[in-house]
């Protein structure tokens, strides 16, 4: 089973990753660990985009059976048959804001204030991704996602993550051949 979670930044994409993982032992690998150079603070330099798709396809294609988070809409045509299912994660904009401003927070903490690229970054970030639902918006968004899924030859499934993450993992897994 090939299995790509997708959804806004703060869907809950990478702790349902996780969690299924722990459930079926599945391998999990997630989007931003290829896209992102390891710094500290993190999420501050990007991995050359063909770097990057070499590496999650090298290790994607090692495993029968695994489990993905994260957006591949800008990845190539590769991925769009890749997966035997494909789950659209949901969640209500002002708690995904809620959980995104929380995750900051708990990354970054006093440096939000007191370490200006950091502050400026976060903003950045926390803007770009209030944007999600705008449908005008050319960034990664929920037209782009639904567009990219209409494209996708393999079963889609939608659940949205206000569920809790055990009942939502016990939903993909029914879907399991």
């Amino acid at each position: 089973m090939k299995l790509l979670l997708i959804g806004a930044s703060g869907s809950g994409t990478t702790t349902l990753g996780k969690a299924l993982a722990k459930a079926t032992s599945f391998p999990h690998l997630d989007v931003d660990a290829y896209y992102w150079k390891p710094t500290n603070p993190p999420f501050q330099e990007k991995v050359d985009v063909a770097e990057r798709q070499a590496h999650l396809q090298t290790a994607f294609e090692k495993y029968e059976n695994v489990i993905v988070s994260g957006s591949l809409v800008s990845w190539g045509n590769y991925w769009k048959t890749a997966f035997d299912l494909v789950v659209f994660v949901t969640l209500d904009k002002d708690i995904r804001m809620i959980r995104l401003q929380q995750r900051e927070y708990e990354r970054y903490g006093n440096q939000l204030e007191t370490d200006s690229k950091i502050k400026a970054t976060s903003e950045a970030f926390l803007n770009w991704a209030k944007q999600y639902d705008n449908p005008t918006f050319t960034g990664r968004s929920i037209k782009i996602h639904r567009d990219w899924l209409a494209s996708l030859s393999c079963e889609i499934m939608e659940i949205n993550s206000e569920d809790s993450v055990q009942n939502n993992v016990l939903k993909i897994q029914s879907r399991f051949n």
